[in-house]
C-alpha cells in the first residue's frame, strides 16, 4: 500500500547487523548445497527434494536463481556457483543483502569451512562469538599438562584462562546447553558432581562430546563468571532445530533458576532462534527480566511465511522493541545469508505495517523500530565499533544506522566524562552533555590541543623538547567498549578515549594506540598475546590543620595485614568493590600494606590493553570513594620519605591460542619457564633500566626503588624473591615446579599504564628476536651481592640516560612519541631538582 511506502523504504534501506551466523564453506565441501534450503539431514534429504519442488522452487530457490540470473532449478543454481566461484557469489549475496556487520559462531565443525578472517572481504565488520562447549571439548581432546590425568582444577584453570585470554577479541559467548542437557541450568553444581561429570565425559572416549548435565552446567556457570567480568553477552540456543534435541528441555522458561540467580543478574542473555516454538515464552522472559534479549534468526527463513510473521509478532507482543535483534543464522552457503536478510525484511515490514494498521505504532515509530531491530539494538548491545566502513563505499564513513543518538534509554544521563591519561601519567577528562555526546561526539570526537600530550606533573603546559605546542589539534574519540555509568555519580557516564587526527586516523602520540601497535607486532611475529594484572598500592590520607596550615596525614597507623586497618577502611571498600564489579574489573584480594594508612588491591589479569584500562578505572574508583568519606587516596610512589613506598606491580604472562605459554610444558626448563617465556623475560630484564623511564616516570619514583624495600633495586631476577625487580610466580593452582607469570616491581602509580606495558612488550619482543637467555636467578637478598649486581637507575636522570642509549623503542613505540616522553622526563628532572619539597603536591595529581 502506498501509504506505507516510506516504511517499506526504511526497511529495505537499513544496513544490517547480523548478530548470529556461522562460517561459509568452500565449493568443494562435502556439505550438501541442498542444506541451504532445508534442515533435513541424512536419509531425510531424499524427501527434501520433493519439498523443494513443491515449496522451495517457487520461493527461496527462485529468489537465488533471480539473483544469479541462472536457470530456476537446483542444478542450474549449482552450475552457476561452480562457474562463478565462491568469492564472486559471496560478494553478490552479501552486497544484495546489505550486511554491514556479522558475528560468527565458528563452533560448528563443517567440512572445509573458511576461517573468520576470510569473511572480512565481504563485510566491514566481522566478529567472533565463542561457543563454550566447543572450547571445553577441544581442551579435553588434548592431553593434560605434563602428562598428568585431567582433574577438575586443571581443566578449570585452562578453560577459564583461555576464555579470559580471548575475551577482548570476541563479541560474546554462546552455549548449546539446550541440546546437550537442556535449559534447566543449575548454577550451583557441587564440586563432587562436576568431578563425576568430568570423569563420565572422559570415560566416553575421544573425540570428547560433553553431554553430562552437571558438567555442562558447570562449564556454563564458569563461563558466565568470565562473561560478567568482561561484560560479554551469552547467546543461548533455545527452541527447536537440532535432531538430537529434546524439545521439551529447550523451552526458555526452564531458565528461571539462572535468571533469578543474583550473581548473574548483570549477565546479558540472548535467546536465539526466536525460541520457536516457544516465542511467546521468550517474549515474556524479555519483558520481566532486564538481562534477557531476543534474536529471531533461524525462525526466518526456514518457517512458512505465516510461521515467520507469527513468530516475530509473538516476540513483540510483550518484549520491548529495543530488546529484539535480527540475525540470519546463515551458515555454509552465502545464499543463506541473502535469504535470511531478504525474508527478514519482508516479515518485519509486514509485522510493523500491521502494527500501524492496528494503531499500535505510528509510521515514524515503525521506521525507528525497523532500524532498531535490524541494526541499532545489536550495535549497542554487542558494542560494535561505530566507525565502520559502509558496504557501498571504500571510504571510512559512519552509516546512518550506526550513529548513536541520544534516546530514552539514556535520558537520565546528564553528563559524559571523556577520559585520557597523558604521558606524565595524569588522568584528565573533558565533560560534555549527554545529548551532545551521543549526537556529535561519538562520531566526531572532541578537540584537544597537541600541548596536552606534552604536559608534566608540575606544569599544565607543554615541556620544552617535546615538539608539542598549542599549535595543532587532536581528537578525543570515545572507545564505546569502555563506556560505563559512573557508580558514584549515577547521572553521569565515563568513557576512555583514543586520540585521532581525525576519526579513523590514530595520532602517533596516543598511548592506547602505542600499546596496540606493539601488541600487534608481538602477535604478527610470534603469535603471542600478553596478559597483565596489577597489584595496586595506595595511601588513604586525612586532612588536618596544623598551625593554621593544611596537612594530609595517614588516616591510621595499623601494621601490615592488620584486621583493624581493614575494619577502619571497610566502609570505603564496600563501595569500591561493587563499583569495580560494575565496571567489569575483577578484584582478587585486598589487604592493609606495611605503610601507615597504606592498602593494596590486586586486580585480575586480562589481555594487556584491557588491563591498562582496568588500572585507570581502579584509580578513578578508589579516589572517588575515598573522597566520599572525606579522605584522599594517593598512588604517589613515595608519599612520605620515611615510610614505605607504593607501587603498581604488574604480573605478565604470554598466551598463544588461548593457552598460557609462559609456563614450561615438558621441555626441561630448570626454571619452570618455557623457551619463549624465558626469551621474553630476558628481554625485559636486559632493557629494564630504560623501561624505568616509562614505569617510574617522576623523580619521586626513585625514592621508592631502594634496597631492602621489596621494590627491586638491582638488575636481576629471582624465583619468588620479592627483593628482585623481576620475580617468577607460582600462585595457588599452578603445578609445582612451574610458573604462570612474572612480576615486575618497578612499575608505579604515576606511570601511564598503556605506555608502561608498551615498553615492557617492546623489550620482550627484542628478547624473542635475539633469543636472549636469563642469567641465573638470585635466591637471596640482592643487597648481599651488590658488588656483583648492576644497580638499577637511582634517579630519573639515570633511567633517561639509559633510554637515550637504547635503540629498540624508536621503532616499536614510535619516534615522535618517544621524543615527547623524553622531553617531559627532562622537564620533571629540572623542576623537582629546583623545588625540593614540590613532591608533596603530587598527592593531588596521582
Amino acid at each position: 500500500m502506498e501509504k506505507y511506502a516510506e516504511l517499506r523504504k526504511a526497511v529495505e534501506k537499513v544496513e544490517l547487523v547480523d548478530a548470529h551466523a556461522h562460517n561459509i564453506v568452500s565449493l568443494d565441501s562435502v556439505f550438501p548445497f541442498i542444506r541451504c534450503f532445508t534442515e533435513a539431514d541424512g536419509d531425510a534429504l531424499s524427501y527434501a527434494t520433493h519439498s523443494l519442488c513443491s515449496k522451495i522452487t517457487p520461493g527461496s530457490l527462485r529468489e537465488i536463481a533471480e539473483l544469479y540470473g541462472s536457470e530456476v532449478s537446483l542444478s542450474g543454481v549449482e552450475e552457476y556457483r561452480r562457474r562463478s566461484g565462491l568469492q564472486s557469489i559471496t560478494s553478490v549475496c552479501f552486497k544484495a543483502a546489505r550486511i554491514a556487520a556479522i558475528l560468527i559462531d565458528d563452533g560448528i565443525d563443517l567440512d572445509k569451512k573458511q576461517d573468520t578472517q576470510w569473511h572480512r572481504s565481504f563485510a566491514p565488520i566481522v566478529g567472533r562469538v565463542l561457543r563454550i562447549e566447543n572450547l571445553a571439548e577441544k581442551i579435553l581432546d588434548e592431553e593434560a599438562p605434563n602428562g598428568s590425568p585431567w582433574t577438575l582444577d586443571v581443566f578449570t584453570t585452562i578453560f577459564v584462562g583461555k576464555l579470559k585470554s580471548v575475551a577482548d577479541g570476541i563479541f560474546g559467548l554462546k552455549s548449546i546447553a539446550a541440546y546437550r542437557s537442556g535449559l534447566e541450568i543449575n548454577t550451583n553444581v557441587s564440586r563432587q558432581d562436576a568431578e563425576e561429570g568430568l570423569a563420565e565425559v572422559l570415560c566416553a572416549g575421544k573425540p570428547v562430546r560433553i553431554t553430562n548435565k552437571n558438567f555442562v552446567d558447570y562449564i556454563f556457570t564458569r563461563s558466565l563468571e568470565v562473561a560478567l567480568c568482561f561484560d560479554l553477552p551469552m547467546q543461548l540456543h533455545t527452541g527447536g532445530s537440532e535432531t538430537d534435541l529434546d524439545l521439551r528441555l529447550a523451552n526458555p522458561l526452564h531458565l528461571r533458576t539462572l535468571l533469578e540467580d543474583k550473581r548473574f543478574s548483570k549477565c546479558r542473555i540472548v535467546l536465539l532462534h526466536a525460541s520457536y516454538p516457544f516465542s511467546k515464552e521468550a517474549s515474556y522472559l524479555a519483558s520481566v527480566y532486564p538481562q534477557v534479549y531476543l534474536d529471531f534468526g533461524l525462525a526466518i527463513p526456514k518457517l512458512s511465511i505465516n510461521g515467520m510473521i507469527s513468530s516475530v509478532k509473538e516476540l513483540l507482543e510483550l518484549a520491548p522493541v529495543k530488546k529484539v535483534m535480527f540475525s540470519t543464522d546463515g551458515y555454509a552457503f552465502p545464499e543463506t545469508f541473502y535469504l535470511g536478510a531478504r525474508k527478514a525484511r519482508e516479515v518485519v515490514f509486514t509485522v510493523l505495517r500491521d502494527a500501524c494498521v492496528d494503531g499500535d505504532l505510528s509510521i515514524p515509530q515503525a521506521m525507528e523500530a525497523a532500524e532498531d531491530i535490524f541494526a541499532k539494538n545489536a550495535t549497542q548491545f554487542y558494542k560494535i565499533n561505530v566507525a565502520m566502513e559502509s558496504i557501498d563505499s571504500k571510504h571510512a564513513i559512519c552509516p546512518k544506522f550506526m550513529s548513536m543518538t541520544y534516546n530514552s534509554s539514556q535520558n537520565d544521563i546528564a553528563l559524559v566524562r571523556i577520559i585520557w591519561v597523558d604521558a606524565s601519567g595524569q588522568h584528565r577528562c573533558r565533560v560534555v552533555p549527554a545529548r551532545r555526546f551521543y549526537d556529535v561526539v561519538v562520531e566526531n570526537g572532541v578537540g584537544l590541543t597537541f600541548a596536552c600530550m606534552g604536559m608534566t606533573s608540575a606544569i599544565d603546559g607543554p615541556a620544552d623538547g617535546t615538539n608539542l605546542s598549542g599549535v595543532g589539534e587532536t581528537r578525543l574519540v570515545p572507545d564505546l567498549s569502555t563506556k560505563y555509568r559512573i557508580p558514584w555519580a549515577k547521572q553521569e557516564e565515563m568513557v576512555l578515549a583514543d586520540m585521532h587526527l581525525k576519526p579513523g586516523k590514530p595520532w602517533e602520540y596516543c598511548p592506547r594506540e602505542a600499546l596496540r601497535r606493539v601488541s600487534k607486532v608481538l602477535k604478527d611475529e610470534f603469535n603471542l598475546v600478553v596478559n597483565a594484572g596489577f597489584e595496586v598500592e595506595f595511601y588513604l590520607l586525612k586532612r588536618i590543620l596544623r598551625e593554621g596550615k593544611e596537612e594530609w596525614v595517614p588516616f591510621d597507623s595499623f601494621p601490615y595485614c592488620s584486621t583493624s586497618a581493614f575494619d577502619a577502611a571497610s566502609p570505603i571498600f564496600h563501595g569500591v568493590l561493587p563499583a569495580l564489579q560494575s565496571l567489569n574489573v575483577s578484584v582478587e584480594q585486598l589487604h592493609a600494606e606495611a605503610g601507615k594508612g597504606q592498602f593494596e588491591k590486586a586486580i585480575g589479569h586480562t589481555v594487556c590493553s584491557h588491563a591498562a584500562d582496568n588500572l585507570i578505572f581502579t584509580h578513578e574508583v578508589i579516589k572517588a570513594f575515598a573522597r566520599r568519606h572525606g579522605l584522599l587516596a594517593t598512588f604517589v610512589p613515595k608519599f612520605a620519605l620515611d615510610d614505605i613506598g607504593s607501587g603498581s606491580h604488574v604480573h605478565i604472562s604470554l598466551w598463544e591460542n588461548g593457552e598460557n605459554v609462559f609456563m614450561a610444558s615438558g621441555e626441561g626448563s630448570c626454571y619452570g619457564i618455557s623457551k619463549v617465556g624465558e626469551e621474553f623475560m630476558a628481554g625485559v630484564l636486559h632493557h629494564l633500566p630504560s623501561i624505568l623511564a616509562f614505569t617510574a616516570p617522576i623523580p619521586n619514583s626513585y625514592d621508592r626503588i631502594q634496597p631492602n624495600t621489596w621494590s627491586g633495586a638491582y638488575q636481576c631476577w629471582g624465583q619468588e624473591n620479592r627483593e628482585a625487580p623481576l620475580r617468577t610466580a607460582c600462585p595457588p593452582g599452578v603445578p609445582d615446579g612451574l610458573v604462570s607469570n612474572f612480576e615486575i616491581k618497578s612499575f608505579d602509580g604515576c606511570a601511564n599504564p598503556h605506555l608502561g606495558l608498551a615498553s615492557i612488550i617492546a623489550s620482550g619482543i627484542d628478547g624473542l628476536r635475539r633469543h636472549l637467555r636469563l642469567p641465573k636467578p638470585v635466591d637471596e637478598n640482592p643487597s648481599n651481592l651488590h658488588a656483583e649486581l648492576q644497580r638499577l637507575p637511582t634517579s630519573l636522570s639515570e633511567s633517561l640516560e639509559a633510554l637515550e642509549k637504547d635503540d629498540i623503542f624508536k621503532d616499536l613505540i614510535g619516534e615522535k612519541l618517544l621524543v615527547a616522553i623524553k622531553g617531559i622526563r627532562k622537564a620533571e628532572i629540572y623542576y623537582y631538582g629546583k623545588n625540593e619539597d614540590a613532591y608533596k603536591q603530587l598527592i593531588h595529581h596521582y
